[in-house]
């Protein structure tokens, strides 16, 4: 009976630290928010083939998992332009826009999905798809 109640004790405490976990935003010049930033910069200026930063909008960190929706800009300022990539043509459906979903593994954040232009919320299924927290998304369906 008694190493029931120990191992009781022991499960509660863990799942009373797993949910005392909240969202949060990293701080503008933390080592996690600079990683992320990082990471998501490479498909970006990939995709524009050119140099960009990010006007951040949403910025949601539970444990392991991160979710940023942010707008691509060039570092002099204003839209990157999409002359010369797979967006040029396409820009009555497209718009300026980044959402990313990454986790933590190895001690390195990671990009697990994301979305570059999205007209709708390409995002609103990436926590069933990929069993993400819901709590870290804006809008889930």
């Amino acid at each position: 009976m008694r190493r029931f109640l120990i191992t009781l004790v022991l499960l509660l405490g863990v799942s009373a630290a797993a949910h005392a976990q909240r969202v949060y935003s990293p701080d503008k010049g933390s080592p996690d928010r600079a990683a992320i930033l990082n990471v998501i910069r490479v498909p970006v200026e990939k995709a524009y083939k050119q140099k960009v930063v990010f006007v951040v909008e949403q910025f949601n960190v539970l444990g392991n998992w991160a979710f940023i929706s942010a707008t691509p800009m060039l570092p002099s300022g204003g839209p990157p332009s999409v002359k010369g990539t797979g967006f040029e043509g396409y820009e009555d459906a497209y718009d300026n826009n980044f959402f990313g979903l990454l986790r933590k593994t190895g001690g390195k954040w990671r990009l697990v999905t994301h979305g570059i232009g999205c007209t709708d919320v390409c995002y609103a299924d990436w926590w069933r798809r990929h069993k993400a927290p819901k709590a870290i998304f804006p809008y889930t369906e």
